[in-house]
């Protein structure tokens, strides 16, 4: 129960590494609202994952729904001690196709959902104590080819807001880290949730066991990642356990990054 008595924000709570990150906090004890745009997933992981769980509809694009999904756990709640900043997409966007709008839904999906994010639980969480923030980068924002051009770009200024973050929210008591996950076996790599939901179980779970096997093949661990490896990773984050440590951001790819320099992929 190593976040008991917490309470707890996920966004992109509704399917991957957010659902498993929210099931994890929750049998650690944690009290654990759910975010995302798809009603019907979220209802129903909640009503799985019991009491300790609820969802609220918000998109994170929009700054009110950011600001309202905050005031919704304070009024169920009274605070909020741990902010998941998750929801995110690729945009597969190459650079000879990028367009400004192409790059400002990129810029509302993925950067400017975590600086709003941390300030509004930032907050709340100044007013009873302190808190802990993590935000969801990639190692595509280390190296070359490990995403898209956009993408790659964006996950690269999450894991450096983080640093900025992490010096002016420390005197406040809050700790704010990034965890930049390698090629997690999801439903993003074969056209994202909304096409796994047009699929059978059976062919998802298919799709995923050959997508594990290929991804086994470019880390030196030799096995692919799973969301509930960086649903682990929040975890230590999040609990006493990584109490000294904020400004950080925790690789986690089984080696992944290690095994493509700046001209390869």
């Amino acid at each position: 129960m190593r976040v008991e008595g917490k309470i707890a924000m996920v966004t992109g709570g509704t399917s991957g590494i957010g659902a498993e990150t929210a099931r994890l906090l929750a049998a650690e004890g944690a009290r654990v609202v759910i975010t995302g745009r798809s009603v019907d997933k979220g209802q129903r992981l909640a009503e799985e994952l019991g009491d300790a769980v609820t969802y609220v509809e918000a998109d994170v694009t929009q700054e009110a729904d950011i600001r309202a999904s905050v005031d919704a756990v304070l009024a169920a709640h009274g605070r909020l001690d741990i902010l998941f900043n998750n929801a995110g997409a690729s945009p597969n966007a190459a650079l000879g196709t990028l367009t400004q709008e192409m790059i400002g839904a990129g810029c509302h999906l993925l950067l400017s959902s975590v600086m709003l994010g941390t300030r509004f639980a930032a907050e709340a969480m100044a007013e009873t104590g302190g808190g802990v923030i993590i935000n969801n980068a990639s190692i595509a924002g280390h190296r070359f080819r490990q995403g898209d051009i956009l993408y790659s770009t964006l996950k690269a200024a999450v894991a450096h807001f983080t640093r900025l973050a992490a010096v002016e929210l420390g005197p406040r008591g809050i700790r704010v880290n990034a965890i930049s996950p390698g090629a997690i076996a999801t439903p993003i790599f074969y056209g994202g949730s909304e096409r796994a939901n047009t699929l059978s179980a059976e062919d998802n779970a298919a799709k995923l066991e050959k997508l594990k096997g290929n991804l086994a093949k470019a880390a030196p661990l030799g096995m692919s990642g799973e969301p509930i490896d960086i649903a682990e990773a929040v975890l230590y984050l999040a609990a006493d356990s990584g109490r000294f440590v904020t400004g950080h951001d925790l690789v986690v790819d089984g080696g992944r990054i290690m095994m493509f320099n700046e001209m390869a992929g």
